[in-house]
Order: structure tokens, then C-alpha cells, then sequence
């Protein structure tokens, strides 16, 4: 017995200062995304409501960050209880956890293993905002991220990742997030459209994107940050797989723009921007739940086929008139979906598990419905809580604003501010012709 103990103590992790380097730039690079989301959301919108856009994201890192640290971790992954939510009363407030005491099998401090998994929580509601823009109090909003990170977030995560949570084991792959962050946002944000309602204009007045070199800011921002979502989510760098989803990251995003761009140029007559930053944040999207299970011929596979699908999905809107505001639900729930199906066909056993596809032998098909299980229990619960939250909230308090505020300007109503000054842009007529129209003409006005 004492040989036994002696070996199984030989045999325990011990902390690497490597992995927890590694982590912990992953952290980074994880909460880099929700600014580059913002800009990549804010450029989308149109001038009056830049500013706005810009705030739902950041006020998310306020908020969830706290909540985090308070109860939600220990919620996410603390001891199970039914296979649907943890709690561990050491975890609250991050009371009694030892400096160097190590995530559970790995090589890196809890704390780390916290706050890497923090800059998950903290996107994933920001990412709902997209379909909101234009039209929601910015209070109803701070308060909907509050109730939803409590209510479904950190649930929906405990189920996907946390030891005991019945998609973790069933054997529901999720690398990093393609169920319980993008899924999961896609299916709220069509939740709370659903309740809210369509913007004023909506199918009548154009809403074109105010910012094209915003939006190709944003979307670098979150493919370079989505390098540490996804190889860090394999927490280490010991065996390979690492590496493997940092490979198969870049092989579909780039897969998935050009498919968003070859439809684009059949359907609609030209390559544009906007279609190449939505095409690789779609890919982007896809790959996270698969990308440690396939090859990178595979990642190729599920890019291509997740940005030919988004790029159809997003016109849905207008056929079924719902008012996604910037595609949160063609991009991130479709790819989502796709992303997560796909595994049921290309994984290869060769990657985090050895678990296959139909492509790869599994003639079964017991993956892919351990798939379905994940997508579909997600969606359903996402989709009715959030409509539930949004109708409470918009019975109470309001979720949106007044349509002369909307009409005016989301920003200088909920803001005080505006995302553009132009008063210092010159005087005369100099300052005539440096200005919009609008502008131009009440200065014509005022200088007479």
C-alpha cells in the first residue's frame, strides 16, 4: 500500500509554469474578442447607434465579471448536483482557493482555469447584442446579462463541461464552445427579437453598415483572439491537440470566407467586406466545437460548408420577418448547429478522443445523435428562458426605447453622447463640404 501511494503521488500533476504561461495569454487573448466584437458589431450599425453597440459588449465585461467571481464559476463547475448545476461553497467569491492549488487532473492553478473560463462568460452574452441594436434600454440590457449569465449561461456550461453535467457525460463533443457560447447566444438573441419586436423601418429604410474598416478591424480582432478560445481550450500544451486546434482554427475560417464569397459573388454580383468578415467569423464559429476532433482536410470541410450555410441563412430574416439586427442568428446559431452536427461525420478519432464520425467508420451514427442531444436540449432551453427573461423585463421596467428615440438616435438618448464630432471639422465653406449634407446645411444656417 505504501508503494502504491508512493507512486500514485509520482504520478499526480504538478503545476507547469508553461501551461499556466500559456493559459493565462489565452485569457488574454479570449478578452481581447469582446472589444474586437464590439467594433466589429459597432461598425455594422448605423451612425446614431455606434456608441450604444459599443457599450452592450463592454458593460458585459463589467457584469459577468463580477457575477463570475461571486457565484458563477462555482455554478459552472463546482461539484454536481442532478447532472444540470454545481455549486462549491469554497468557490464563492473565490474564497478559499489555494494559490497553487491545481485544476482537477491538470497542470494549471484553479485560478487560472477561472479566469480563462470567465472570458467565455463574458462574450457569450455580449454576443446576443448584435440582434438587438438600434432599439433597447441600456439598463433592461445590463439587467437581461445579469439574469441570463445566471439562469442559462453558467447552467448550460456546468451541463457541456463541468464534471457530472449530463452533455459532458453523455459524450457531447464541445471543444470550446460551439453548443454553450455560440448556440447558445444564437438561440437567445432569436428569443428576445422574438418578444421585442422589429426595428422601426425595418424591410423599409436602409440599415447599412456605417463602417466597413470598423468591421474589418472587429473581425481581425476576434480571429486573432479566437486563436486562444480555441487552442487554449484544451487547457495545456502537452499531447498535440493543442496544436491541432490552433491548425484547424485558421484552415476553416479561411474555408469559410471564401465559400461566403463565392456565394456572394453568384447570388449577389460582388465580393464584398461585410460578406468576408461575417464568412470568417463564421467559420470561426463552427470550428470551435469541432476543431479538436477533425483533421485539417476536415476543418476545411466544416468551413466551407458552415459559410456557404450562414451566408443563405441570413436572408431567413426577411423571409420570416424577424428582426435579427446584424445576424447573430445566421452566423452564430447556424454555425453553431453546423459546426456541432458536423462532428457526427468527420471526426477522426484522431484528435481529443477517440470517438468517429459516419465519415470515418461510425456507421452508427451514435456520435451524431450525442450531438443532436447537445444542440437541440441547448437551443430549446436557451431559446424559451430568454424569451421568458426579455417578456418579464419588457413587462416591467421596458426593454426598448421609445420609438422617438430610436428614430433619433440610440446613442444620444441612452448615452448623451455621439460617436462622430464633426464640430471641429472646419469652418466656412471649407466646412460645408467636409460635412454631410444634413450637417452641412444647418451650418449654411447658422453662418447666415
Amino acid at each position: 500500500m505504501a508503494q502504491a501511494a508512493i507512486t500514485l503521488a509520482a504520478d499526480a500533476p504538478t503545476l507547469s509554469s508553461a501551461n499556466t504561461g500559456f493559459m493565462l495569454i489565452c485569457s488574454a487573448l479570449v478578452l481581447i474578442m469582446t472589444p474586437g466584437l464590439a467594433f466589429f458589431y459597432g461598425g455594422m450599425v448605423r451612425v446614431k447607434s455606434t456608441l450604444n453597440m459599443l457599450m452592450m459588449s463592454f458593460i458585459s465585461i463589467g457584469i459577468v465579471t463580477i457575477l463570475w467571481v461571486l457565484y458563477g464559476f462555482s455554478m459552472a463547475f463546482g461539484t454536481d448536483s442532478g447532472s444540470v448545476i454545481g455549486w462549491n461553497s469554497d468557490w464563492v467569491g473565490l474564497s478559499n482557493i489555494g494559490l497553487t492549488e491545481l485544476w482537477d487532473g491538470y497542470t494549471i492553478p484553479i485560478f487560472v482555469f477561472m479566469v480563462f473560463q470567465m472570458m467565455f462568460a463574458i462574450i457569450t452574452p455580449a454576443l446576443i447584442s448584435g440582434a438587438l441594436a438600434d432599439r433597447v434600454k441600456f439598463s433592461a440590457w445590463a439587467l437581461f446579462v445579469a439574469l441570463w449569465a445566471t439562469v442559462v449561461y453558467f447552467p448550460v456550461a456546468h451541463w457541456v463541461w463541468g464534471a457530472g453535467g449530463w452533455a459532458f457525460e453523455l459524450g457531447v463533443i464541445d471543444f470550446a464552445g460551439g453548443t454553450a457560447v455560440h448556440i447558445n447566444a444564437g438561440a437567445a438573441a432569436l428569443g428576445v427579437i422574438l418578444v421585442i419586436g422589429k426595428r422601426v423601418g425595418f424591410k423599409k429604410d436602409p440599415m447599412r453598415p456605417h463602417s466597413l474598416p470598423l468591421v474589418m478591424l472587429g473581425a481581425g480582432l476576434l480571429w486573432f483572439g479566437w486563436f486562444g478560445f480555441n487552442a487554449g481550450s484544451w487547457l495545456g500544451n502537452d499531447d498535440g491537440v493543442g496544436a491541432l486546434m490552433f491548425v484547424n482554427t485558421q484552415v476553416a475560417t479561411a474555408a469559410a470566407m471564401l465559400a461566403w464569397l463565392v456565394y456572394e459573388k453568384i447570388r449577389h454580383g460582388a465580393f464584398t467586406t461585410l460578406g468576408a468578415a461575417s464568412g470568417a467569423v463564421a467559420g470561426l464559429v463552427a470550428i470551435t466545437p469541432s476543431g479538436g476532433a477533425v483533421t485539417p482536410l476536415g476543418a476545411i470541410a466544416v468551413g466551407a460548408i458552415a459559410g456557404l450555410l450562414c451566408a443563405m441563412a441570413v436572408g431567413l430574416k426577411y423571409k420570416f420577418g424577424y428582426d435579427d439586427s446584424l445576424d447573430v442568428v445566421g452566423v452564430h446559431l447556424v454555425g453553431g448547429v453546423v459546426g456541432s452536427l458536423l462532428i457526427g461525420f468527420f471526426a477522426s478519432g484522431k484528435g481529443q478522443s477517440t470517438a468517429t464520425g459516419v465519415f470515418y467508420g461510425n456507421h452508427s451514427f451514435d456520435q451524431l445523435w450525442k450531438q443532436c442531444a447537445g444542440v437541440f436540449a441547448v437551443l430549446a432551453y436557451s431559446l424559451v428562458v430568454s424569451a421568458i427573461l426579455a417578456f418579464i423585463l419588457d413587462k416591467t421596467i421596458g426593454m426598448r426605447v421609445s420609438e422617438d428615440d430610436e428614430v433619433a438616435g440610440i446613442d444620444q438618448a441612452e448615452h448623451a453622447e455621439t460617436a462622430y464630432d464633426f464640430s471641429g471639422a472646419g469652418g466656412g465653406a471649407a466646412r460645408t463640404t467636409a460635412l454631410p449634407t444634413a450637417v452641412a446645411g444647418a451650418s449654411k444656417k447658422v453662418d447666415a
